[in-house]
């Protein structure tokens, strides 16, 4: 492949997911690696590359460690072989965004682009500008990904976390304090968010399921709950503790569930099946 439209830096499981689905699309796709020899379970249809391609593709998006000093090594040879030509993005998922365009000579072309796992599965990707990030930057994310089949949540600006994860760790937050406290379990709290969180919000939201409720009766349990939710600002120790543990779940073995004879590939296979179905199923119902 002489010029991919779109570059994937990194051949990490995100990266390979995130090359896979626009592929998929149509888009002439490409990774680039410094580990390409084991580089494993690419898609055929990506190009697997060991040095830039001469020509700029339209989108390079950034999937390396998250490490600042892998990420800024990787920017400027990026910046260092196509000036500002490409739109240039970070999957990172926790990262200041504003830190990472911080040493750029053109941060006007850079943003956030966050896909969630498993990448080339999951439709939905959130698009997060820096102050710097010049509009027509931003708009051309969002064509890209749109025309690769992808729901773009357009955020106003960047903030540590972006929407999804932000709300995903509040809530995780509040279920460790519970889990620390004796107050449930893990598989309980998994069952409540199994068959009474997770549906609910299939069909109306978060939000507008409250519209729905009366925002009176909301408004009421908000002053009488707020209070007493957990509101540190350190992370609970049932999570540290497993991590210090080395218990660090599937890929070891144990997490919060025994994971003793299962085989990770087989488990994560059969999630991302489930799930594709679920969401082919919610875009016929929408």
């Amino acid at each position: 492949m002489d010029s991919p439209r779109i570059l994937v830096i990194g051949s990490g499981v995100m990266g390979r997911g995130i090359a896979k689905g626009f592929a998929a699309a149509g888009f002439a796709t490409a990774i680039f690696s410094r580990n390409a020899a084991k580089a494993a379970g690419m898609d055929p249809r990506v190009a697997l590359l060991e040095k830039l391609p001469p020509q700029a593709p339209e989108l390079i998006i950034e999937s390396v460690p998250e490490k600042m000093d892998l990420k800024f090594d990787c920017y400027a040879a990026i910046e260092a072989a196509y000036a500002g030509g490409p739109v240039l993005a970070s999957n990172t998922s926790a990262l200041d965004l504003e830190a990472l365009a911080q040493p750029l000579e053109y941060p006007e072309r850079f943003l956030g682009i966050h896909y969630f796992m498993p990448a080339d599965v999951n439709t939905i990707v959130e698009v997060a500008p820096v102050r710097a990030t010049a509009p027509a930057a931003t708009d051309t994310a969002v064509r890209l990904l749109a025309a690769a089949g992808k729901s773009v949540v357009r955020l106003k600006r960047a903030v540590p976390g972006l929407l999804i994860n932000r709300l995903q760790h509040a809530i995780l937050h509040e279920a460790y304090y519970l889990i620390d406290e004796g107050v449930a379990t893990a598989e309980e709290i998994d069952r409540c968010a199994r068959e009474m969180l997770a549906p609910r919000m299939c069909i109306t939201g978060l939000i507008e399921q409250k519209d729905i409720s009366g925002l009176d009766t909301h408004a009421l349990a908000q002053q009488a709950l707020v209070p007493a939710l957990h509101h540190g600002d350190q992370p609970r120790r049932v999570l540290q503790d497993l991590y210090a543990a080395g218990h660090l779940g599937i890929k070891s073995g144990k997490g919060f569930y025994d994971w003793s004879g299962k085989d990770p590939g087989e488990v994560k296979a059969e999630a991302a099946r489930k799930l594709a179905e679920l969401l082919a199923y919610l875009k016929q119902q929408s």
